[in-house]
């Protein structure tokens, strides 16, 4: 039997990609997430794997996006910005009901 392979890959996987985006380098990442620069390396590959494609240009130390990377990054902080606004308005209007 053929496993199908879905769309949406794990949410850690994501959070990972999205602060090594936002932030330009993994152990930057690594830092905003409380995880081990290796850590988030593991969680790209696992998510390059996934797509097979790959988003970064790995050479020593340093990062760079692949055309790939930067356009699913694009999407990527999007979607991230917009779910952080959704638990704002939601954290705000939990406050104007408790007053």
């Amino acid at each position: 039997m053929q496993r199908s392979r879905s769309s949406l890959p794990p949410l850690s996987t994501l959070r990972s990609f999205e602060a090594a985006v936002r932030l330009g380098s993994f152990k930057a990442a690594a830092e905003d997430l409380s995880l081990t620069q290796s850590a988030i390396s593991h969680q790209i590959s696992s998510l390059e794997a996934h797509f097979c494609v790959k988003l970064f240009v790995r050479d020593g130390n340093k990062v760079v996006l692949t055309k790939d990377g930067a356009m699913y990054g694009t999407s990527i902080l999007k979607a991230f910005a917009e779910l952080s606004r959704a638990g704002e308005a939601l954290l705000s209007k939990e406050r104007r009901e408790i007053v």
